[in-house]
């Protein structure tokens, strides 16, 4: 377990103009924790800041620039001496929609949702194993990158990208550190925010607030989980588990790929959750 939730703890946030992340600085800033956050969309930001009060810093920038991610860490350390938390969660929608098209899209998705948190985690944790007490690195993944839907294949591979990274992540800090430094994959469901809001701006009722993803999260990474399996109001977590030990299947039977789409075995899918008594 970790206690980094706290009054005077200082949180670094990116992609906390809007959605999961705006949502993470007030749950934050209500625990009394110094924040420090980050966006490329600066006017936001500062409307995010005005919000909050308190001890916040903000910056204006690209998780894709390394040379800003560094500015990032620099701002943090000189303001507040540590960094307790680093949510990598900074990302992109696009289309992408094909495996061979789309390639600006492609590189656009891959920069800010992948390399976004590899800067992320280059720039700061080395910072973090040097800093005396405990201290956590949350990267923000997705279901997309675990069983792997049709479509938006871009967005896939990079959160795909994001899981491995932090597998790795988490395995490395706990040889160099004992558990002292933590890495988490936060892996949210269906959520209403900035990439997924509705033309009328009304959340689905199917969809989880930014809020209680937030709150997921927290309560989830105290309590010592690597992978947070966020489930929504239209998927259950077993639904979930379900579905990811079928997906896990199809390299160890030798199905053919995404076979939960595949019309030849939708049938033996749907027979699957029935034994799963879902």
């Amino acid at each position: 377990m970790t206690d980094i939730f706290r009054d005077g703890r200082v949180a670094v946030i990116t992609g906390a103009a809007s959605g999961i992340g705006a949502a993470s600085a007030r749950l934050l800033a209500k625990a009394g924790m110094k924040l420090v956050l980050f966006d490329r969309d600066g006017a936001s930001l500062e409307q995010v800041q005005a919000e909050l009060g308190g001890e916040v810093r903000t910056l204006a920038g690209d998780v894709s620039q390394l040379h800003d991610v560094e500015q990032l860490r620099d701002l943090a350390f000189e303001a507040f001496g540590r960094v307790d938390l680093l949510f990598n969660n900074a990302a992109i929608g696009g289309s992408g929609d094909t495996a061979w098209g789309g390639i600006d899209d492609w590189r656009r998705i891959l920069d800010v949702n992948l390399w976004g948190v590899i800067n992320g985690v280059q720039a700061f944790t080395q910072a973090m194993i040097n800093q005396e007490g405990s201290s956590a690195i949350v990267n923000t993944g997705s279901k997309q990158g675990i069983t792997n839907p049709p479509g938006h294949p871009a967005y896939a591979v990079a959160k795909a990208g994001v899981k491995t990274l932090t597998e790795q992540l988490a395995h490395a800090l706990r040889e160099e550190t004992g558990g002292r430094v933590t890495a988490h994959l936060l892996i949210p469901g269906w959520t209403f925010t900035g990439m997924s809001a509705n033309p009328a701006g009304e959340k689905p009722a199917g969809a989880w607030s930014g809020e209680q993803v937030a709150e997921r999260m927290t309560e989830r990474v105290t309590a010592g989980d690597f992978y947070i399996l966020c489930p929504d109001n239209q998927v259950t977590a077993e639904v979930d588990a379900a579905r990811i030990r079928w997906a896990a299947g199809d390299l160890a039977e030798n199905r053919p790929a995404l076979s939960r789409w595949h019309p030849d075995w939708a049938g033996s899918f749907a027979d699957y959750l029935t034994g799963q008594g879902l």
